[in-house]
């Protein structure tokens, strides 16, 4: 089992700022990919960035340039640093990681962008 804790997430004015984490623990040996995804209201959950354990990295359009992830190894955590927000940047932000053919998910952090 993988444990993911989400946080950093909060309220913000159009054009801020804000970086999640995500602290993984319990069996986090041999994780491979992390990843970030949201979901706004009445909508489905999407792809926003994947980081594997070897640093690559993948995004969607939507954040291309305005969003980076990272990954501590070390420590176990993941990042998700959040530039230049829009109101539509607007959702509940989710961790996950894939192991052994599984994805874990976290519990989620609310990010709210005001115009």
């Amino acid at each position: 089992q993988v444990q993911l804790v989400e946080s950093g997430g909060g309220l913000v004015q159009a054009g801020g700022s804000l970086r999640l984490s995500c602290a993984a623990s319990g069996s986090i040996f041999s994780i491979n990919a992390m990843g970030w995804y949201r979901q706004a209201p009445g909508k489905q959950r999407e792809l926003l960035a994947i980081i594997t354990s070897a640093g690559s990295t993948n995004y969607a359009d939507s954040v291309k340039g305005r969003f980076t992830i990272s990954r501590n190894n070390a420590e176990n955590t993941v990042y998700l640093q959040m530039n230049s927000l829009k109101p539509e940047d607007t959702a509940v932000y989710y961790c996950s990681a894939d192991k052994a053919g599984i994805r874990y998910w976290g519990q989620g952090t609310q990010v709210t962008v005001s115009s």
